[in-house]
């Protein structure tokens, strides 16, 4: 069976978050989307020491997909160099990874 993968990524506001993971779940990208909003990030950008607030978003999907999910973030996404990792899942309740690979097969609703 194909393994899940979690992608975590940022927003600067819980509307583009939103919008963002809705289009992911509607083209059949990712099976979830968890929102977790209100959170302080403390980063260096451009040589600063930056502080924002953001929502954090983890997309939950297939191995195969990964990519695809990974460009359609950074396309429709605000900042320059959005946060994108790729956290591969070990494990789990078999029928709930099963579910993830079923419904994160690409097929648009």
């Amino acid at each position: 069976m194909e393994r899940p993968v979690l992608v975590y990524t940022t927003y600067p506001s819980l509307v583009e978050a939103e919008r963002a993971g809705r289009l992911l779940v509607e083209k059949g990208l990712a099976a979830c989307v968890n929102i977790l909003p209100q959170m302080r990030s403390i980063y260096r950008w451009q040589g600063e020491v930056e502080q924002a607030e953001e929502v954090v978003m983890i997309i939950k999907t297939r191995d195969a997909q990964k990519d695809a999910v990974g460009t359609e973030v950074k396309r429709g996404h605000s900042y320059d160099t959005p946060a994108i990792l790729f956290l591969p899942a070990e494990g789990g309740d078999a029928d709930y990874v099963q579910w993830i690979v079923a419904e994160s097969n690409g097929q648009a609703i």
